[in-house]
């Protein structure tokens, strides 16, 4: 049989050109697979990794505690006001170990200033600041949410050792402000003396929480004497903040800050503290039958 050089059929190179597309079509298709697959992996990577994060987070009742935790020193709620007095006086030769007896002396809180409050059986926190003023205030502190007549002029003073735990205090302090009484930021966080200046002219104050010395300032800015050349004395006009109305100053002396210090034991603190009791308005009023001034410790 003679030997053919004849072309091959049409239908054969259709056949080779199907089979060449269902090669690429099942490539295509095991491709897309790998794919898929990988794509698997990288989202099951991708949920570890979120777990793994997950496990890093703290628990929600960590989360929710407060950034400042509250320390007390338990024994400021033992002492008496002897004992009160005593503890004043050696934290003042602590501070100023050059002084003479003498002028040890001008600084001294007597015993008779103090008011004892060692009944109170509750841990002095801030949550028990509002049961420990009514448990030491006439009436149960029926007259705590009142403020007098006269603007700026508090009946109740609370003295803090530094500006973000007055803050803490006057929030603790809310429920005896009212429309007609504040509660006065007297501090030097984030309120300019002036802000405050303006505040005490136009507001009724009940109670007032500041740090020593801007409670200072604020009861010597405006302050000025006048000579009366009829009667022939001196008459004394209070400054911004004042203290006609007076009747307690409470120490905030069992917290203890995150540097394990209380108001004692910070000499630019503690400084203006006794400078501040120690006032000739204040120290003619300790233990007065007429207007009666008391120091609670708190």
């Amino acid at each position: 049989m003679a030997e053919t050089n004849a072309p091959k059929p049409a239908s054969s190179a259709k056949d080779q050109e199907k089979k060449r597309k269902r090669e690429d079509s099942d490539n295509t298709a095991q491709n897309g697979k790998k794919q898929k697959g990988w794509n698997k992996d990288k989202k099951f990577n991708r949920n570890n990794k979120d777990k793994k994060k997950d496990d890093k987070k703290p628990s929600n009742k960590t989360a929710q505690q407060p950034d400042r935790e509250e320390a007390v020193d338990e024994s400021i709620s033992k002492m008496n006001e002897q004992i009160l007095a005593d503890h004043f006086m050696q934290k003042a030769k602590a501070h100023n170990k050059d002084l003479t007896a003498v002028e040890l002396s001008d600084m001294c809180v007597p015993a008779h200033a103090f008011k004892d409050t060692t009944s109170f059986e509750q841990e002095r926190k801030l949550a028990q600041l509002p049961a420990y003023l009514k448990a030491y205030s006439p009436e149960k502190g029926a007259r705590l949410a009142n403020a007098p007549e006269e603007k700026g002029t508090p009946h109740t003073l609370v003295i803090s050792s530094a500006g973000l735990r007055a803050a803490d205090l006057v929030r603790a302090l809310r429920s005896f402000q009212n429309k007609d009484a504040a509660v006065a930021k007297l501090f030097a966080k984030h309120i300019k003396i002036e802000e405050a200046k303006q505040f005490l002219e136009r507001s009724r104050v009940s109670i007032g929480v500041g740090t020593p010395q801007r409670i200072i300032d604020l009861l010597e800015s405006g302050m000025f004497l006048l000579f009366n050349r009829r009667m022939n004395q001196l008459t004394l006009h209070q400054g911004t903040l004042k203290t006609e109305k007076l009747e307690r100053i409470v120490i905030d002396g069992s917290h203890i800050d995150q540097k394990k210090r209380g108001i004692f034991d910070m000499k630019e603190v503690y400084a203006p503290l006794l400078k501040l009791l120690t006032r000739e308005e204040f120290k003619g009023r300790y233990g007065s039958k007429d207007k009666d001034l008391k120091i609670l410790v708190y």
